[in-house]
């Protein structure tokens, strides 16, 4: 199992680095919540990095970025963000933000389904709520992208990529303090189910996601090819 590990946008790594000065400036509820995702056990096809969180969306940001990996195969990445902001947000609703971008390439017939993007996006709602996890002012688009190859690439297939972007507040327990943790699993649960995996025996979380109208798609492609 793969277990989260960042930084805070502020640069400090809140374990004691450089500047004590800085990282005991970030506040305790953000604390909290940033050590619940790098305490995180997710599973094994999952390779999950920090990444530079943005600057300017929140006072405070947490970055991890993850690709689905089977074998040599990279099945579906993406990018998870948390953002805090202590005096709250109107859009928000809350102090705290999860925003996500996720990617996946889809074989031509699947991509045909006129009902795709929708289906997509039940699997992001549909994730959070096979888990039990309350969210609210969800937000998004789901992008069809294709892409035809001609010249010295012309042997290579017709390819068709989907993104989901979106966002959503988590509901905040206790002290001010959303759980991560089973957020970043939902947010993993959506990223194996666009790659085509089938849910985890291991994880009694992540079973079957209701409401999405169609079973989890095959995996359906290779390494990618420059």
């Amino acid at each position: 199992m793969a277990a989260a590990q960042g930084h805070f946008s502020d640069h400090s790594d809140g374990d004691g680095g450089k500047d004590d000065t800085e990282a005991n400036a970030v506040p305790p509820a953000f604390k909290r919540a940033v050590d619940a995702l790098r305490a995180a056990r997710l599973r094994p096809e999952l390779e999950i990095d920090p990444t530079r969180p943005p600057q300017r969306l929140a006072p405070y940001a947490y970055a991890l970025e993850a690709a689905v990996v089977e074998g040599e195969d990279d099945l579906a990445d993406g990018r998870l963000v948390l953002l805090h902001d202590p005096a709250g947000h109107d859009a928000w609703k809350g102090t705290f933000r999860l925003v996500t971008l996720v990617r996946a390439e889809l074989e031509p017939e699947m991509a045909a389904d006129p009902l795709l993007p929708e289906v997509c996006w039940s699997w992001l709602t549909g994730a959070l709520e096979a888990r039990g996890l309350a969210y609210g002012e969800a937000s998004g688009t789901v992008t069809q992208a294709g892409s035809h190859y001609f010249g010295g690439l012309a042997e290579r297939r017709p390819a068709t990529q989907i993104e989901i972007r979106a966002s959503w507040t988590p509901q905040e327990a206790l002290g001010g303090v959303p759980d991560t943790g089973a957020h970043l699993a939902a947010w993993c649960d959506l990223l194996c189910q666009i790659a085509g995996l089938p849910p985890s025996l291991a994880d009694p979380g992540a079973g079957t996601i209701s409401g999405a109208g169609v079973v989890s798609l095959p995996q359906r492609r290779g390494p990618q090819q420059p």
